[in-house]
């Protein structure tokens, strides 16, 4: 399934995730060492809401706090370049209650951000050792080929909300999970993708934290994403996992990103 068929950011770290395994590019661990994973996890939102608004993060100390290369270990980290950028007014939905949803999968802010800022992290390349990353991109060794390929790109949107705007934001995307469950359609340059269903997942972190797998399809093929939202005080970061092997069809392990939003948890603390 191509790329495209999920999201056109998606596509861009994918092609950033393809840079790295032809340059063989070779960051400190997670926050604490959890894997963000609880039986009693905030998968469905906790309404922690502040009961007084927190002062919204400026612009410089947005990007502070914005994840930075060293920061998670073994993923390149990278400034999103213009490709990435989609407007608000350029994402269009089948069901109004679902654009909240399609907002994140795009890294569109809400109304109301004073600031954002945006990264692209994507997994470091594996090899076994004896093949090198050009041997697998040669087709050298099947099992070095979907080695190579397994890595995970998330691209992370993290803005900064003036008064309640971050908890309303925040609020508005754990509605339109519950509303869109079954699925909705987001077309972003006349492009559609199709999303078939969506799945909670149990995750923690900030002062409330949500998580989906959502399952897309096109041309009869089905490919897995997964879409984290997490509010620390008036801060709303939205974390968009895309998994190359995953996506074509490989029998390979996909998990949240839970590395990720410890490390931007953590730097947002």
């Amino acid at each position: 399934m191509r790329a495209t068929a999920v999201r056109r950011t998606a596509l861009a770290a994918s092609a950033a995730a393809l840079a790295l395994l032809a340059t063989a590019c070779s960051g400190s661990s997670d926050a604490d060492g959890k894997d963000g994973k609880d039986e009693k996890g905030a998968a469905h939102g906790s309404s922690s809401a502040p009961k007084t608004p927190a002062k919204a993060l400026t612009a410089a100390e947005l990007e502070r706090a914005t994840l930075a290369q060293g920061d998670v270990k073994d993923t390149k980290i990278t400034k999103a370049g213009p490709t990435d950028e989609v407007p608000a007014d350029g994402v269009k939905v089948d069901k109004e209650a679902c654009l909240p949803l399609a907002h994140a999968l795009f890294g569109v802010a809400q109304e109301g951000a004073v600031a954002t800022t945006k990264r692209k992290v994507i997994d470091e390349p594996k090899t076994d050792g004896e093949k090198s990353l050009e041997d697998a991109a040669k087709g050298e060794g099947a099992d070095a080929f979907k080695d190579a390929f397994n890595l995970t790109s998330t691209f992370v949107a993290l803005s900064s909300y003036e008064g309640t705007a971050g908890p309303d934001a925040f609020a508005a995307l754990k509605k339109a999970g519950a509303d869109c469950a079954g699925g909705f359609t987001a077309t972003v340059a006349g492009t559609p993708t199709k999303v078939v269903s969506m799945t909670e997942e149990k995750i923690t972190g900030g002062d409330e934290t949500l998580a989906w797998t959502l399952t897309s399809e096109s041309d009869g093929a089905t490919t897995p994403v997964k879409l984290v939202a997490l509010r620390k005080g008036s801060s709303v970061a939205t974390f968009f996992a895309f998994n190359l092997a995953a996506s074509g069809g490989e029998d390979v392990t996909f998990e949240l990103p839970t590395a990720v939003v410890a490390a931007q948890d953590k730097k947002l603390a």
